[in-house]
């Protein structure tokens, strides 16, 4: 007998493991199939802003800063609150704290469809970002509650896996097809439609469960985390407007180095952490997420900027976009689909080191084709060839991740890993951004000099460039002066000039990292796949014999080595071996390997 035959009402370690009875058949379909439509639109709406922005711009009359925060406030948000919302749901329930975040996601989609202003549309992202974050953790730990089978389980993670894709992918066309329909509006009243839908097929068909093991949330850890991001983030977007030598905005950033230090002291000493920094030591776990990091930082530069140039500079409608973008995602779903069986016969080492191999010369290519005239038959070819660098390095990364801990933490794991790619986004609209609005400004200045406009005008120019409001003040400034008009047109192909200038910058950076992260996977993940990996490709019997070794390797040594948990006579759980760095018996070290039968032993 393993331990998915247990019943759910079981004693591990000391601590007690809470749930309801275990769900079967249909039952267990229709719960898989709303944790689906969950995850889906909280992947989702990490993309389907990025063609909605040219719109909001012209709408709400945004500046490139203000941009920016539609996106980041929902990945930051996400990301600073994702582990302890995990936290909270092993405490007090995960349907419960699922439930919760569905309904503050859908209150903050309908705040985002009647916004009247940048401000208002900004807060409802933080919204939704935190509703997205208190759902999604539960989207994969409760897998196991719906499928106690090991082998029926692994074909459900192979789902998860697929679909946190096929959200990534789909974003940029659902937001176009969206956009090209009604309005950007509409993108906020499909995530409000579908999740009230998801809202009610959670709270009919899902189980409620609970993980008492950890006994205390870690409030200081996740109190100085999210101060550290969110004020780094911050500083880094103001900076671009306020200047970077300000002295309010080194403070941020000294305020924001302080706390991540503070973070890191306090989690090495608490007992139930956030995040077990000590997992850093191992290369696959540390890869796996940097890796993670870098692609997301890569995506965002193709989702934002290639989207926002198109439709600024060369006027792409909803509809084009969503076509430019439709090979990319379609590249992405079938590379995600066949890295999972690449993955689970050659090992994470040579899938991911190809992928970041072709993401990166995707994005270089995309910049080197990138005019306001492009369209499928110049992106038809580069966009693609990214995404199917993207699409194969998501499941190496999640399987890497999960493989290189143990089970017992894999849910720490994978939140870990959805925290690096929400950060990558994150860092990368911020910090390209900056790029972009920081050469954009340059760039222009020396037009305008060259133009021979006064100095006096130039700042103003500047300022309603990058406030988004050049267009309307330009085209009411050539009716009211018709001998305007040529010095306006001059102006304003300077202005987008200075645009594509900065978005050549931004991807150059992104394509260069991702060949980086390419020499990075090399060097850092195994040439062969654990368990884990066959689990999210959907092989479940590897993972079997994977474990029937695993079990005869432990009869035949005493003690045995690896990172596997027995039952002592007293009725605990002791570890052969500990994370390295750890010393005592921590709350790390209570709970049994999850597959594996430790009570022969």
């Amino acid at each position: 007998m393993t331990s998915a035959d247990v019943a759910p009402n079981v004693t591990v370690g000391g601590a007690t493991r809470v749930g309801s009875s275990q769900v079967g058949g249909i039952r267990s379909h229709l719960g898989l199939a709303t944790l689906l439509v969950v995850l889906f639109l909280t992947f989702l709406d990490n993309t389907i802003v990025s063609v909605t922005l040219a719109a909001v711009q012209s709408s709400l009359h945004a500046g490139v800063s203000q941009l920016q925060w539609v996106v980041d406030a929902y990945a930051l948000v996400f990301a600073a609150f994702m582990l302890t919302a995990g936290t909270l749901g092993d405490l007090f329930g995960r349907k419960k704290v699922m439930l919760g975040g569905v309904v503050v996601f859908c209150v903050g989609s309908l705040v985002g469809a009647l916004a009247v202003n940048s401000d208002m549309l900004i807060a409802a992202r933080v919204v939704m970002g935190l509703g997205a974050a208190a759902s999604e953790p539960g989207t994969l730990s409760m897998i196991r509650q719906l499928y106690p089978d090991t082998k029926v389980r692994a074909r459900a993670l192979g789902a998860w896996a697929a679909v946190s894709g096929l959200a990534l992918a789909m974003g940029p066309v659902i937001g176009g097809v969206l956009v090209g329909v009604y309005s950007w509006r509409a993108v906020f009243w499909f995530n409000l439609f579908f999740g009230l839908l998801a809202l009610a097929g959670a709270a009919a068909v899902l189980p409620e469960s609970s993980d008492r093991v950890s006994a205390h949330l870690d409030v200081a850890g996740f109190v100085l985390g999210a101060g550290a991001l969110s004020l780094a983030t911050y500083a880094t977007i103001a900076g671009e407007s306020s200047g970077y030598l300000n002295w309010w905005i080194d403070v941020l950033f000294t305020t924001a180095v302080v706390l991540g230090a503070a973070f890191v002291w306090a989690e090495l000493r608490a007992e139930n952490p956030v995040l077990n920094l000590r997992y850093f030591r191992r290369r696959m776990f540390a890869g796996s997420n940097l890796v993670a990091f870098c692609t997301y930082f890569g995506t965002f530069s193709i989702f934002f900027f290639v989207a926002l140039y198109l439709q600024v500079v060369g006027s792409t409608t909803g509809y084009g976009l969503a076509l430019d973008f439709l090979p990319m995602a379609s590249g992405m779903i079938v590379a995600s689909l066949v890295a999972g069986r690449w993955v689970a016969r050659s090992g994470p080492r040579v899938p991911m080191t190809v992928g970041c191999v072709l993401a990166g010369a995707g994005i270089l290519l995309t910049d080197w084709v990138l005019t306001p005239y492009s369209g499928l038959s110049t992106l038809g070819w580069s966009l693609p060839l990214a995404g199917i660098g993207i699409g194969i390095v998501v499941v190496p990364v999640t399987a890497s991740a999960l493989s290189s801990i143990p089970a017992e933490h894999s849910g720490m794991a994978a939140s870990m890993t959805n925290t690096s790619r929400e950060l990558g986004a994150v860092t990368g609209v911020a910090v390209l951004g900056s790029l972009v609005n920081g050469v954009l400004i340059a760039s222009l200045v020396k037009r305008l000099t060259a133009l021979g406009v006064p100095k006096q005008f130039q700042s103003q120019v500047v300022a309603a460039v990058t406030a988004g409001t050049f267009n309307n003040q330009a085209s009411a400034a050539a009716k009211q002066s018709p001998g305007l008009a040529k010095m306006v047109t001059e102006v304003e192909h300077a202005s987008w000039g200075a645009f594509s200038t900065g978005v050549d910058w931004s991807l150059a950076v992104a394509g260069v990292l991702m060949l980086c992260c390419a020499v990075l996977a090399a060097f850092t993940m195994r040439a062969r796949a654990l368990g884990t990996v066959e689990a999210l490709s959907g092989s479940g019997e590897r993972v079997s014999r994977w474990h029937a070794h695993v079990r005869h390797e432990r009869n035949l040594a005493s003690p045995a080595p690896g990172p596997f948990r027995r039952t002592t006579k007293d009725g605990q759980m002791s570890s052969s071996d500990p994370v390295p760095g750890e010393d005592g018996a921590g709350p790390n070290q209570g709970a049994s390997y999850p597959d594996i039968d430790t009570r022969h032993h």
